[in-house]
């Protein structure tokens, strides 16, 4: 099987790539090839080969699936009117430009995946949504996601198409936990605010685990929150994060101090979502990491 990522620079798509360049080949779409051969040096060039635009993708090649994660990280920089459009047009532009080439039947992938994140629902509180929750808070993170998705269904006609929402992805050192460690081993992390707001978290194992679970299962498709079945609360997970360190979470953030700070972007800290896989489970999907004690485990094991 040959597949087609974007964003395979990125935590999620290095992981993937990683964990299954021994069963499949890629063709990686990257504005950095030098980079991304650097990256992936120790995967034979058999295996994989990099692309800076999709015109470059050799006909001879047939793509199977297409995995769609790219975009330019959301909490990196302020969001202005400028940088709004940057995260806009990493995500739409490159997911309209597959849905072209696929409508085209330029390319004829049996699946396209398409990614996406739980910012969709909005905040939420603490009321218990899955994916047939439809009512979406209206605030800036849900309409980049909303209309992310929408330009991906275009694809659901003309081939079996599957948006996976994404929720916070653990992995040692990077993600949001590289973000957070160093203030949690100086002791001197804490609950946000209150810290009631709930935290929807997945461990990068099983992130790509169901990935290539939906990949390998033909009956699979539509939208799934890619998230554990056991989410938390900002104060639990905060605990529990000093604690793999010795420490104890005594210090609160106040939610002024990280409106100062982040911007427009704190709205995706304060508040929150309590957001279930009920489709990745009802589709068979077993967690390997069902709780964040079984995450923290794993990830600082050492």
């Amino acid at each position: 099987m040959h597949i087609l990522i974007t964003g395979g620079t990125g935590f999620i798509g290095q992981a993937f790539i990683n964990t299954f360049h021994a069963d499949y080949d890629f063709t990686v779409l990257t504005r950095d090839i030098s980079n991304a051969k650097n990256i992936f040096s120790h995967i034979s060039t058999d295996n994989i080969r990099f692309i800076s635009q999709l015109l470059e993708l050799p006909s001879a090649i047939h793509i199977d699936a297409v995995i769609n994660l790219a975009g330019s990280p959301i909490m990196d920089k302020m969001w202005s009117v400028k940088h709004k459009h940057i995260l806009e047009s990493s995500r739409w532009e490159i997911t309209q430009d597959l849905v072209d080439l696929i409508s085209t039947k330029t390319i004829t992938p049996e699946i396209f995946i398409s990614g996406s994140a739980i910012g969709a629902y909005g905040r939420q509180g603490a009321q218990v949504i899955d994916e047939n929750h439809t009512e979406h808070h209206p605030e800036y993170a849900s309409h980049l996601c909303e209309h992310w998705e929408e330009i991906a269904r275009i694809a659901c006609p003309l081939t079996r198409t599957a948006i996976i929402r994404t929720g916070i992805v653990l992995g040692k050192h990077k993600g949001a936990l590289q973000k957070m460690e160093l203030l949690f081993k100086l002791g001197l992390g804490g609950p946000i605010g209150q810290g009631e707001q709930y935290m929807s978290w997945i461990h990068i194992d099983d992130m790509v685990a169901a990935i290539n679970y939906v990949i390998q299962n033909k009956s699979i498709s539509g939208t799934f929150n890619f998230t554990s079945p056991n989410p938390v609360t900002n104060r639990e997970f905060s605990h529990k994060l000093a604690a793999c360190f010795g420490k104890k979470a005594r210090f609160t953030i106040p939610t002024l101090f990280l409106r100062l700070l982040l911007g427009e972007r704190a709205d995706l800290i304060i508040y929150g979502q309590r957001v279930l896989p009920t489709r990745l489970l009802d589709v068979g999907f077993t967690f390997h990491f069902d709780t964040l004690d079984q995450a923290f485990s794993a990830i600082y094991a050492s």
